[in-house]
């Protein structure tokens, strides 16, 4: 198995497809006198979502409602949960969402409110999906996990063939897979394989947060309700439901622009190269979908523009409808295919007609 640095960009013929686009795109920004951040609808948009996460809860112990209207509370802090991870946290994390880093850090650490580690993400997200994009082993965002199946080099278990029926459930523990167990995996994995780049110190020093921003979290989420009276089977259960809400939502919009029909997944050859451009690549890995849902668009924080959002991850969201034209016209100019799922119909069958895909005995075939 290899590791983030083990596997290099080499392509057999050096493209300009890269080189131009970027000309593109910073033309697009000087003859529009735009900024590459946050514009008043990504701060308006911001300040929603983390209302919908937080005033429920305040609502809740406040007013202790009764049972039908505190579950739809925790369902709403399930919406915003998932918001913020895509809209908010996602561009702070990724540096786009302000050209002031310390407004990029606070809010990248809305992360933290969640119950995740933004000291974790970052480093699965931004180094190993970003670079590595579905290259089984290196991009941890489609390594298999339990009974599910996201690339065709994996080996295929006799109940993969069912996986596209059972998705969805275990989908929706993800987000509670994450504020549980995930980020203390993750630490040990990153420390292990280097991904992490601290000394003993500084990883002992992240374990230690890591480990703080849980206890918190729990004792905030659960423990504050519990302790003011509210009804300890409610609380339990709203908190399943918010993070079932949340996990099912963020699962899916991630893999709408992964594992679908169309998408690559390269190896390395013998010598550790991919033999592609890494933009290149970046868009042979990624299909956009629903780009003309505005609701969509306004919630998913642009993941449903991921090709530009690989091409571009330090440019916040709000522009990738405007990019999209001239990422598509310079694909097409150098013969590169740009993939579209322009209805959340098209985009949903074809993940899971590819979940069924994987799970046939030939995935490896079935696939490219």
């Amino acid at each position: 198995m290899r590791q983030k640095g083990q596997v290099k960009f080499n392509p057999r013929e050096r493209s300009a497809f890269h080189a131009t686009l970027r000309a593109r795109v910073d033309q697009y920004f000087k003859e529009n006198d735009l900024s590459r951040h946050a514009n008043n609808t990504l701060i308006i948009k911001a300040i929603v979502l983390i209302s919908m996460y937080v005033l429920p809860f305040v609502a809740m112990l406040i007013w202790p409602p009764a049972a039908g209207v505190a579950f739809l509370l925790w369902f709403i802090m399930g919406l915003g949960l998932a918001g913020i991870g895509m809209s908010v946290m996602h561009d702070a994390n990724h540096g786009a969402f302000s050209k002031d880093q310390q407004v990029n850090w606070w809010l990248g650490h809305t992360l933290n409110l969640c119950g995740g580690s933004t000291h974790n993400w970052k480093l699965q997200h931004n180094i190993l999906h970003h670079t590595y994009t579905n290259i089984t082993h290196i991009d941890e965002d489609i390594e298999d996990r339990l009974v599910m199946k996201f690339s065709p080099h994996t080996e295929r278990r006799w109940f993969h063939r069912f996986q596209w029926i059972y998705a969805t459930f275990f989908y929706g523990l993800l987000s509670l897979y994450w504020v549980v167990a995930k980020d203390l995996v993750q630490f040990a994995q990153f420390t292990r394989n280097g991904v992490d780049p601290g000394n003993p110190s500084e990883q002992r020093m992240t374990l230690l947060r890591i480990l703080a921003v849980k206890v918190i979290y729990f004792a905030v989420v659960i423990g504050l309700p519990l302790a003011l009276g509210l009804p300890w089977l409610q609380v339990l259960l709203g908190f399943l439901l918010m993070h079932f809400t949340a996990g099912i939502i963020l699962t899916v919009v991630f893999q709408l622009a992964h594992t679908v029909e169309g998408t690559t997944h390269p190896l390395p050859n013998s010598a550790g190269e991919i033999e592609n451009d890494w933009a290149i690549h970046q868009v042979e890995t990624t299909v956009n979908f629903c780009p003309n849902d505005r609701f969509l668009n306004w919630y998913v924080g642009g993941l449903n523009y991921q090709i530009e959002h690989h091409l571009f991850p330090r440019i916040a969201h709000v522009h990738y409808p405007a990019l999209s034209p001239i990422v598509k016209r310079t694909a097409e100019e150098f013969g590169i295919t740009y993939r579209v799922n322009h209805t959340l119909w098209s985009a949903l069958r074809s993940h899971y007609g590819t979940l069924v895909k994987l799970g046939l005995p030939k995935a490896n075939e079935a696939i490219v």
